[in-house]
């Protein structure tokens, strides 16, 4: 069974992209989430949080912590761009064409870029 380990770096990534989604600086992030400053400056540098931390910034963020603990090889039960669309499809804050553009550039972007996956 392979190690089971945080991945701090996508989950501060994630995180930094809810913040500029809902127009916030860090300051009031940590404000919202009850987490420290410092806390949230110490990630930045790839800390990992502890997890009364982790535990506030995934109910502030929406983001879900099954997404980034994981072991040497991921199974999806969806692709993953058909999750991304899905989620882009389903916000109610991005007007059609400004959806239908995200999705064809992040579409454009993951088939050229994405390797096979091995087995």
């Amino acid at each position: 069974m392979p190690k089971a380990e945080f991945k701090g770096g996508a989950f501060y990534r994630s995180l930094d992209s809810a913040r500029a989604a809902k127009g916030l600086n860090w300051k009031q992030v940590a404000e919202e989430s009850g987490v420290s400053a410092s806390t949230l400056t110490r990630m930045a540098q790839g800390k990992r949080p502890d997890v009364d931390s982790l535990a506030a910034l995934v109910q502030w963020s929406g983001l879900s912590a099954d997404t980034f603990v994981g072991g040497s090889s991921l199974s999806y039960d969806a692709e993953p761009l058909s999750q991304i669309t899905t989620m882009l499809q389903s916000d109610p804050r991005l007007p059609a064409e400004g959806r239908d553009a995200m999705i064809d550039m992040i579409t454009a972007a993951y088939v050229r870029l994405r390797k096979p996956l091995a087995g």
